[in-house]
């Protein structure tokens, strides 16, 4: 007699998770994984590379691309930020959609949606309306609609709540029947593909980004400059804040300091979380003006590729 029902076979796939800025993407890819693997803050374009988080379960593998929000880009840099998520959408099985549904779609999500349209390849494509926490069930299905009739394609759509978790085991669920069947890409204990360094600028950047005012989180990008492990086991990080003018360095580094020595501090707490170990954390910051149009320091920062 047979021992129980038939094993499901594995799926495994690829879904890039778009959206304009500031929508909540990394927020959502954290809660899926349930450990934070991407920065987040309340700043558009907190995501500026393209991230993958990687959900294994016994029956599938999600991999998710993390991708910077699209949008019109005004200099170089949001021309390759954009161009991140072009090569995002290349190969990929699932598109992800993020909305903010308590909000009426704007030109950036018309923006968003025409870009959708225009691939180039037949892929599944999942519309979650985040937020749906917030709404009646009539406004929700409201927006379900507005967002809908932005799309030329066949696509499934969710409600859900990524802070709160609604609707994210659906959510789940959904993404891995879309997937094909084929074997894990990834070692089941893998989270991400970016080195300890890389994420560490990242979380550099959100500390700064949750603590600095309106006028400098665009202009400001962390550069790693060293990142090595010392003999007491303690991880030793040195790292430049770039900003574009003389006024903005000045308010990072704060009267006596004191905004720098918060950021360094905030982040040194995030990175120690995520190596799992000390962090010693040596924080400057360097005037590089124009740094967003400059072929040299785009390359340096990794967004720029020969």
């Amino acid at each position: 007699m047979p021992n129980g029902p038939p094993m499901p076979e594995f799926r495994s796939g690829f879904v890039a998770v778009v959206g304009r800025p500031n929508v909540g993407k990394s927020t959502l890819i954290n809660a899926l994984l349930g450990q934070k693997v991407a920065a987040v803050s309340p700043r558009p374009q907190t995501t500026r590379r393209r991230q993958l988080g990687i959900l294994t379960t016994e029956a599938a593998q999600l991999i998710f691309v993390d991708t910077p929000g699209i949008h019109r880009p005004r200099h170089q840099l949001g021309q390759l930020l954009n161009q991140e998520v072009e090569e995002a959408l290349r190969g990929i099985d699932v598109v992800l959609w993020l909305v903010d549904a308590a909000l009426e779609p704007s030109q950036e999500d018309l923006y968003v949606a025409s870009r959708l349209d225009r691939l180039e390849r037949v892929v599944s494509l999942v519309l979650a309306l985040n937020k749906s926490d917030l709404l009646d069930r009539a406004t929700r299905t409201e927006r379900a609609a507005q967002y809908g009739n932005l799309l030329h394609h066949e696509f499934m759509s969710i409600p859900i709540s990524a802070i709160r978790g609604d609707g994210l085991k659906d959510l789940t669920g959904m993404l891995i029947r879309a997937c094909p069947v084929r074997p894990a890409e990834y070692d089941e204990e893998q989270l991400t593909d970016l080195f300890e360094r890389d994420i560490a600028a990242d979380l550099i950047r959100e500390a700064a980004l949750i603590l600095l005012r309106d006028e400098v989180p665009h202009a400001m990008a962390v550069l790693i400059d060293e990142f090595k492990e010392r003999t007491n086991g303690v991880a030793y990080i040195a790292a430049t804040i770039l900003v574009e003018r003389d006024s903005q360095k000045g308010i990072v580094i704060g009267s006596g300091g004191k905004m720098l020595k918060q950021i360094g501090t905030s982040a040194r707490r995030e990175i120690e979380t995520m190596v799992g170990r000390k962090v010693f954390l040596e924080l400057r910051v360097k005037v590089e003006k124009d740094w967003r149009n400059s072929d040299a320091i785009l390359r340096r920062l990794g967004y720029k590729r020969d």
